[in-house]
């Protein structure tokens, strides 16, 4: 049984969105899905627990780690799959994911589908470029979903206290070991204002960084992949010219993002999500 893991903070508005693409032509008993309520004053229990068999943890205190680690104590199956709350990924991607892993490799992931309708300009720029980097074709980050076999699992034994849950996977295993299935997307919505996109940024930058040193320090068994910061030139606008103007807004927002990190003191990790991309809308596309 392919067991899935969502640890969801006050996401009351999207889970069930996310629950009732999972659920839509799955086969009764087919997925054990447990959603890990951690922290929330919202109605994120209430909500996933309406689904038909879909188990729920209430936990007083907020952490993804955390919410992941209890999830994992009380998941009954593998493949092992972890879903965010704001995702939403079809029951027909979730059973190609367990194709792969059943095939031998260790982790999977699936292609990402980029909402930028009705964004800013400036957020879709930043996204033209971003969108186009190649880190995400090799990279397990970036979809909110990853799925481990059973072997790819017994990898690692619980995750870090640390924000970067997606480069902590990333960087358990080769690239031999991953795959991607890209006849299947996760639709990742983008932030509404460029304000709440530098406050994402700046939360990705403080984990990243947090992740990077816990593994130089040894704190964390795994190379950790080093951060490539000039792939949007040297891979993404000398082969697309027509990108500069879009190239110029991209590393306009990266350093805007960086020196708010620097500022934030802690890297930038507890700045808090974007909340404008987390609010209810229509599922459209046929392979999400």
């Amino acid at each position: 049984m392919t067991s899935i893991v969502i640890a969801a903070h006050n996401e009351a508005a999207v889970i069930g969105r996310c629950l009732d693409t999972l659920l839509a032509d799955a086969e009764p008993g087919e997925f054990d899905i447990t959603v890990v309520a951690n922290g929330c004053t919202d109605d994120t229990a209430a909500v996933a627990g309406k689904r038909d068999g879909v188990r729920v943890l209430d936990l007083a205190k907020p952490g993804k780690a955390n919410a992941l680690n209890e999830g994992d104590a009380v998941a009954v199956g593998f493949p092992r799959i972890y879903l965010d709350a704001d995702i939403t990924l079809t029951t027909s991607a979730v059973r190609s994911l367990v194709e792969v892993l059943k095939d031998g490799a260790l982790a999977a992931t699936v292609g990402r589908q980029l909402d930028l309708g009705g964004r800013p300009l400036l957020v879709k720029a930043y996204f033209s470029v971003h969108g186009r980097l190649p880190v995400f074709r090799d990279g397990l980050f970036g979809r909110g979903v990853i799925a481990l076999s059973e072997a790819g699992r017994a990898r690692f034994d619980r995750f870090p206290e640390l924000v970067a849950d997606d480069l902590f996977l990333d960087s358990q295993y080769t690239a031999a070991e991953k795959r991607h299935v890209t006849s299947y997307s996760a639709r990742v919505a983008t932030p509404r204002r460029t304000g709440d996109l530098v406050k994402r940024l700046v939360r990705v930058r403080g984990g990243n960084a947090a992740m990077r040193a816990a593994s130089a320090n040894g704190e964390i068994q795994a190379p950790v992949r080093s951060a490539a910061r000039l792939s949007w030139l040297r891979d993404v606008v000398l082969p697309k010219p027509w990108l500069a103007p879009a190239a110029a807004c991209y590393v306009g927002i990266t350093v805007w993002a960086g020196v708010a990190a620097k500022r934030a003191g802690d890297g930038g990790a507890a700045w808090g999500r974007d909340e404008s991309s987390r609010t209810e809308e229509k599922v459209v596309g046929r392979n999400q």
